[in-house]
């Protein structure tokens, strides 16, 4: 009895061992299987996303693979995607996150060039490895007798992105010819080794993938020398899409780094070529042949130069701004002389989680242009806050003594639409999302003559 007891444990133990092995060998074996389907899933674009490329009727297509697809398509068309097709020269290139884990993977730019104006155009792009969902986007006109509207924010995030859903719908809509975002975009691309970057790209495709989405750096892109930022957006112009400019119908627009003033550890040498940059840049823009072209010269940097909260340290009344004098001291590289001499009509600003617009303003001092119509032919620029996209911050309490350039001033979450009607008039509305998309500041800017303040 004793005998036939130890033969059936040791045949049970001998067939819980062959089960045992054969659920480790499935496992192996269901691991590396999941691996080569991954490999298939990661040849897959993602994170697609479009901006102005040298002029507005070159549209840049970015995107995403896990793996090396050696090669970069987007095929393309107004009846059918398959009309014309377009291919990066190098391929794609490989973007190694900073972080831990060095995770890798790889940036595809193609440029569609010289598309027909006013014209809607559908798109898929990848390789043969595989094909992104097929979008559309609507081209702009390529002179400045039309009215381009824009939709403008800044500090969005993964978490908390309030503005997202109704951004998604209007855009798909129609409502907007470009996307001004004003830094600080997923808090933060390089956390999780570049994951959560990834999942901001993800979720604002359903915008940036229909419309040219054009940026500037905030401070939450700063980390590894802002080499996420760099690496998955494609800016115009050679300043690594830390600074260009663009036309678009009226306006000339001009993005700049406000970074380069404090992260100064990566060298003062970033800071020196976006500051004789943008003397060239608006010094041309404001020539009366190029004003008579495109009277409005408006500039988009993450911090503001003037504030209307004592929470940062370097924005309150009490004390200089970098960005508005220059850097301590020396007080070199300031922006608000050069932006006045130039005649620079509107300047958006982000960073802190509000929006306010301000009275038209210089060295502290309003310079309306006139009671009844303060922004009638205003005599200074005029600077709005418009940082309330979202994000895991949460909203950013105001001053209980709002300083006198303090215009108007909201902390609900929402976003700042621009209609530039013509050489005369600029609308603007501020949309609240807590209010369910009502407007809660709308006001004009209208300009019978554009250039220096004198």
């Amino acid at each position: 009895m004793a005998n036939l007891t130890l033969l059936f444990l040791t045949l049970t133990l001998c067939v819980a061992s062959t089960v045992q092995r054969q659920l480790v060998l499935e496992d192996i074996n269901g691991k590396q299987n999941l691996e080569k389907d991954q490999n298939i899933v990661h040849y897959q674009p993602e994170q697609v996303h479009l901006a102005f490329g040298e002029s507005v009727l070159d549209i840049v297509v970015t995107w995403n693979t896990r793996d090396n697809t050696n090669e970069s398509l987007c095929e393309y068309g107004i009846d059918s995607i398959t009309e014309q097709s377009a291919k990066a020269a190098q391929g794609p290139t490989a973007f190694v996150d900073g972080g831990a884990q060095k995770a890798t993977q790889y940036i595809h730019r193609v440029t569609l060039p010289k598309l027909q104006a006013n014209t809607t155009y559908r798109y898929h792009c990848g390789s043969q490895l595989g094909w992104s969902a097929i979008y559309w986007f609507h081209t702009a006109l390529n002179h400045s007798n039309w009215s381009p509207s824009l939709a403008i924010y800044g500090d969005m995030g993964v978490v908390n992105a309030a503005s997202l859903p109704a951004l998604q719908r209007e855009t798909q809509l129609g409502m907007y010819d470009a996307i001004l975002h004003v830094g600080d975009f997923a808090y933060d691309m390089c956390n999780e080794n570049g994951e959560v970057g990834d999942e901001f790209m993800r979720q604002v495709e359903t915008i940036a993938a229909y419309v040219p989405y054009m940026v500037c750096v905030g401070n939450h892109e700063e980390k590894y020398n802002f080499s996420n930022y760099r690496a998955r957006f494609n800016m115009p112009g050679d300043g690594d899409s830390l600074w260009y400019s663009f036309n678009m119908g009226p306006v000339h627009f001009v993005s700049f780094s406000t970074e380069v003033y404090y992260f100064i550890n990566y060298g003062l040498k970033l800071l020196t070529k976006q500051y004789e940059w943008l003397e060239r840049d608006l010094a041309e823009a404001n020539l009366p042949e190029n004003r008579a072209k495109r009277p409005w010269i408006i500039t988009y940097g993450h911090r503001p130069m003037y504030c209307s909260d004592d929470k940062e340290y370097d924005c309150n009344a009490k004390l200089e701004t970098y960005i508005r004098k220059g850097l301590p001291t020396l007080e070199w590289f300031g922006l608000e002389d050069l932006f006045y001499k130039h005649g620079v009509d509107v300047e958006f600003f982000a960073h802190e989680h509000f929006y306010t617009r301000l009275w038209p303003i210089y060295d502290f001092k309003v310079y309306n242009g006139s009671a009844e119509a303060p922004y009638t032919n205003p005599r200074a620029p005029i600077q709005i806050i418009t940082g309330s996209a979202g994000c895991n911050e949460n909203r950013e309490p105001f001053s209980k003594d709002l300083p006198s350039w303090n215009a108007f001033h909201s902390n609900d979450y929402g976003y700042t639409r621009l209609k530039a009607h013509n050489a005369t008039h600029l609308h603007f509305e501020q949309v609240s999302d807590d209010k369910d998309g009502q407007i809660v500041d709308s006001f004009w800017v209208i300009k019978d003559k554009h250039g220096a303040y004198n």
